[in-house]
């Protein structure tokens, strides 16, 4: 092993660890990986940012920016409306509804598509009265698996396309990928279908309900000796911080302030809308002078009414809080939010965020891994797969989550389509494909200039364009393109392939294309799938080369295993986003995904000696 080799296994080990122990996001990771080779001299520093050009980057940029255009439209969400029929039962509705994910997920972000489902899939659940995640998980795993049966379905089939073009001159077409895909996503979906959301463990059922803010929610009057008497509620919320309460309403003079400004000074007889639990926040109340009132209810029908009378009984605002305005308690909702993996929110805080100020929102509770809680919340980091209860105008909270990240787990208002604009925008997207897998342009250009013809015909606003691509995957991607090159310009693959056929295949191509696959399986499960892809295809490429094999095989084992990651939450962003709305722990992932990973890795072998012969 040679000073290089060493220094790129050091890097690389590190690297691998990080991505596991997942303190930091991936792209910070990847990017410290390339600035870690730069100053070994692995990686060459005039080349370091090659991969930011590098077409599969190009490729997914676009790809994500086309699935905004067709998620916006309206035409999915039609779709699936006809699609679904209104008497379906359980397991129809798990069918239609993982059958469909996996066609959507192959012409378009898996993730976006996972999205688009998710509200479907949660009002079904309510419908048919079962866990909400015995028909999110199925959908999930759907969504992955369609995502490979084509070149631009998932990120690593396109890294794996882009190490072919650099070994042998020609990248993977558009289809290439499908027989074997669709022959492993088919036999997925039979076994999801049939036997895989049975083992799925039965959480309580989540939904707004389950948050329970009933306990939570408290009513206490200001007299005129209590301290608080001219206080200004952001300092009594800074007070009441200790006690793990916030003000989520202010009653003044019958009439009732949803969103109060921190700068609102209080006076006797306001009646403050508490959120807290009641044993915790006693002690704080007899010290501040507050008097219990009563315990506010909960339910949104009740509280709607409640307000509607005291809007009533005033004509106009006694005193009007700055920025958001004054809202009605009929525009007034309660929403459950899932925090996608890629969103804005992630470690911030609703204080950071100065939710309440800065967009007229309350945040209620907060759901990580099935546990509700409203500890904290004013400073508890989001996370990715959490679940959101927020209060707000319902427009504000439509908006709040496209800009942010969020995906609302509420069944939305029937999406009425644009005509034009989904003709339009699926003609862009089929001409791409077409033009892709016709070999008429490579598919970064092809993709590239559907992008551009989607500005241009106004499929997707301008504005929008550049808030939709998820940059922490594009930064991800164009930073271990460079590592992983150095990996077989130093050697370091090659030495790896022949510690492979030495200690583990005894130079069997058949064991070590299936050991290559199940490493590259187990890799996928714990850290980013594009990333195993792009450590992976140096150590097939050499495999392939020391047992005289045609490199497509092992290539195309480096494309499945990469994108089969059923066994955690953190393995692929479909896994995560469901993680919050299910109910899951980290540990319920494996009942329906082993099986799921065995069954791949028994159809995909030999599909791959069949289509792919060594």
């Amino acid at each position: 092993m040679t000073t290089e080799q060493a220094l790129l296994f050091t890097i690389l080990l590190m690297t691998i660890g990080l991505f596991i122990y997942g303190r930091w996001r991936h792209d910070v990771v990847a990017l410290a990986a390339l600035m870690a080779c730069v100053f070994a001299g692995l990686v060459p520093a005039d080349e370091a940012f090659n991969g930011f050009g590098h077409p599969a980057v190009i490729t997914v940029a676009c790809v994500l920016v086309l699935s905004y255009a067709m998620q916006s439209s309206g035409a999915v969400d039609a779709m699936v409306r006809r699609v679904l029929p209104a008497k379906a039962g359980v397991m129809m509705t798990i069918t239609l509804l993982t059958a469909l994910v996996a066609v959507l997920s192959a012409f378009m972000n898996n993730v976006g598509a996972m999205a688009l489902l998710m509200p479907v899939a949660m009002q079904a659940a309510v419908k048919l009265a079962v866990p909400p995640g015995q028909i999110l998980m199925p959908v999930a795993f759907g969504s992955i698996l369609g995502g490979m049966t084509t070149m631009i379905g998932t990120p690593p089939n396109l890294i794996v396309s882009g190490f072919r073009n650099s070994s042998q001159g020609t990248g993977f077409s558009m289809f290439d990928f499908s027989p074997v895909g669709l022959l492993v996503a088919l036999s997925g979906v039979v076994f999801i279908v049939l036997l895989g959301w049975r083992l799925v463990p039965k959480r309580k059922q989540q939904g707004i309900e389950g948050f329970d803010t009933a306990n939570y929610l408290t009513e206490v009057r200001v007299t005129a000796k209590s301290k608080v008497d001219g206080m200004r509620l952001a300092e009594l919320e800074q007070k009441l911080e200790d006690a793990d309460a916030q003000v989520i309403g202010l009653v003044r003079n019958k009439f009732r302030v949803t969103v109060p400004a921190g700068y609102r000074r209080l006076v006797a007889d306001d009646v403050l809308v508490i959120e807290a639990e009641p044993e915790s926040l006693g002690a704080l109340l007899a010290e501040l002078g507050l008097t219990l009132e009563e315990t506010a209810r909960a339910d949104a029908e009740a509280e709607a009414k409640s307000e509607s009378q005291d809007n009533a009984a005033t004509e106009q605002q006694e005193d009007t809080d700055s920025g958001n305005g004054t809202m009605n308690s009929d525009d007034m909702v309660l929403l459950e939010l899932a925090v996608l993996p890629s969103a804005q929110l992630i470690g911030r805080s609703a204080a950071n965020l100065n939710l309440r100020s800065n967009f007229g929102i309350n945040l209620l509770a907060l759901s990580r891994s099935g546990n509700r809680s409203i500890k904290r919340l004013r400073r508890t980091e989001i996370a990715a797969g959490d679940v959101l209860l927020v209060q707000g105008d319902a427009q504000v909270l439509s908006s709040f989550a496209s800009e942010f990240g969020c995906v609302p787990l509420a069944e939305r208002a029937i999406n009425v389509p644009d005509n034009r604009r989904a003709w339009l925008t699926a003609s862009i997207m089929f001409a791409a494909v077409a033009a892709a897998a016709l070999g008429v342009l490579p598919a970064a250009v092809s993709f590239a200039a559907a992008f551009l013809a989607s500005m241009l015909f106004k499929a997707v606003p301008i504005r929008k364009v550049y808030q939709v691509i998820d940059w922490p995957v594009i930064v991800l991607l164009a930073a271990l393109l460079p590592v992983a090159e150095a990996m077989l310009s130093t050697g370091a693959a090659e030495l790896l392939a022949q510690w492979l056929l030495q200690y583990a295949s005894a130079g069997s191509t058949i064991v070590a294309l299936a050991i290559l696959l199940v490493l590259t399986m187990t890799l996928s499960d714990f850290m980013n799938n594009a990333a195993t892809a792009a450590v992976m295809c140096p150590i097939a490429i050499s495999v392939a080369a020391q047992l005289d094999a045609s490199p497509d095989t092992f290539l195309m084992a480096v494309a499945i295993g990469a994108s089969c990651a059923f066994l955690t939450p953190i393995g692929h962003q479909n896994n995560t986003l469901i993680l919050g709305p299910g109910g899951f722990r980290f540990g319920d992932y494996w009942r329906m995904g082993l099986p799921l990973e065995i069954i791949v890795v028994a159809v995909s072998v030999p599909a791959l000696l069949y289509f792919w012969p060594l």
